[in-house]
């Protein structure tokens, strides 16, 4: 299932993704909030791809975000009810993570009637932060030492957006 907004096509994930998902989860500064390291390894990448393109249906749907043509991120709910997403930094405040994120919301709530989505946030990440509250989110929680990540622990800001809230802010 692609979907398409002016500038952005999402797809679901395919083998021939790796290299230019592998430039994504490799580059330090996307990843310095990730729940795991920087890639070294493209084995790496290609076993995080796999687990990506063989999600079932009914655990999650995660795309692929392209911009004239170049993969650029991925957004999606990597499994019900959890938001994930990713972009490189060269594409960072733009506008993309936004327009996308909109777009797997609809979704999520049009499509697959998921009555809440969830995020799980470093609390250092304030642009992924603001972003989410610019889309409706509201902190439920905070937790300390929750991802053990390069030899360090981080903790986490949990945030929530309901069905309901969503609708209120599309009508």
């Amino acid at each position: 299932m692609d979907i398409r907004t002016e500038r952005l096509l999402l797809r679901p994930a395919c083998a021939d993704d790796l290299e230019a998902l592998h430039a994504v989860l490799s580059d330090a500064r996307a990843m310095a909030y990730w729940s795991s390291p920087p890639h070294n390894e493209i084995g790496q990448t290609r076993d995080w791809l796999a687990s990506m393109i063989a999600i079932q249906a009914s655990e999650g749907e995660d795309f692929i975000v392209e911009h004239d043509g170049r993969l650029i991120g991925k957004a999606g709910l990597w499994r019900f009810p959890e938001i994930g997403f990713i972009f490189h930094p060269d594409f960072w405040g733009r506008g993309f993570a936004r327009e996308a994120l909109a777009l797997v919301l609809e979704r999520a709530f049009a499509v697959h009637g998921l009555p809440k989505i969830e995020a799980d946030v470093d609390p250092r990440n304030t642009a992924s932060l603001k972003l989410l509250e610019r889309l409706g989110f509201r902190e439920t929680g905070r937790k300390e030492r929750t991802w053990h990540v390069g030899g360090q622990w981080w903790d986490s800001v949990y945030l929530e957006l309901s069905s309901d809230s969503w609708g209120q802010r599309r009508a």
